[in-house]
């Protein structure tokens, strides 16, 4: 029986230094506690793991077989690099990264160690935050059916057929809005996104997802997150609350939320 280490994150040494004692999460395991490894500069946080309960099979049939484990230790991971988010400038590691031991851990930090160090310098005094954009589709059409120009000059055309032709050509036209509708969703997240990144260091556009994760009655149409500097997180904040009054009527939605981890600006692996 031996030991392995179940990483989380990866901390200034100055930082973790400055709080004493560190502070008490539960780890993984539910009955060891978190604690902090330093190597020079950058500091790792870690808790301990049993290497016969916690082996890379047996973790693999948990996640593939046992859902509601998967779910509790998924939420058990992003709850305490939240937390640990809060007290400290950190690199969040993806869940379920477990190195062999200290050894192990301190060769993969030294192989890295000029990109963590860029990292947790880029990431100091800077926000991770989300926005997400959604739209009505059914209102959308409506507006472009009605102002497209694309759309217009169609119905003119067809306007002058003989009724059996304008029954095929009626499909072609409900065709054109659906493309036409995109072209409009896209270009609209497309200058919105432009417009926010202007106040951001760094800027990435994620997947959408559906509504059977977001539970939302909309679509979404865009997903992004931003990397912010902190004194610019109220002009960002009150320039998509502008946007969402200006844009409400015409079926769109937004959704912004953060801070959070910088999962999508710093990486380890």
């Amino acid at each position: 029986m031996g030991e392995l280490l179940y990483l989380y994150g990866l901390i200034p040494t100055k930082e973790a230094a400055a709080i004493e004692p560190f502070p008490s999460y539960k780890g993984f395991d539910g009955e060891h506690s978190l604690y902090p490894i330093a190597f020079a500069q950058v500091t790792a946080v870690v808790s301990k793991l049993d290497a016969d309960t916690y082996s890379e099979k047996v973790i693999q049939e948990k996640m593939e077989q046992d859902m509601s484990w998967l779910q509790e230790k998924a939420f058990h991971h992003h709850e305490t690099v939240a937390a640990l988010y809060e007290e400290f400038t950190i690199i969040p590691l993806k869940f379920c990264t477990i190195y062999k031991g200290e050894e192990s851990l301190q060769a993969a930090i030294e192989i890295n160690k000029e990109k963590i160090e860029n990292s947790l310098t880029l990431l100091e005094g800077n926000e991770e935050w989300n926005v997400k954009i959604y739209c009505d589709d059914t209102e959308l059409k409506k507006g472009i059916s009605e102002t497209n120009e694309s759309v217009k000059a169609k119905k003119e055309e067809i306007s002058h057929l003989s009724p059996g032709r304008q029954f095929f050509e009626k499909k072609k036209i409900d065709q054109l809005i659906e493309r036409e509708l995109e072209l409009h969703k896209n270009k609209v997240c497309e200058e919105i996104h432009d417009k926010l990144k202007e106040l951001s260091l760094y800027d990435s556009v994620k997947k959408n997802w559906s509504k059977d994760v977001t539970g939302a009655a909309g679509q979404m149409a865009w997903n992004s997150v931003f990397l912010l500097p902190s004194l610019q997180i109220t002009k960002f904040v009150t320039e998509i609350e502008e946007l969402q009054q200006k844009l409400e009527n015409k079926g769109w939605k937004f959704e912004v939320t953060g801070p959070w981890p910088p999962y999508h600006f710093s990486s380890f692996a």
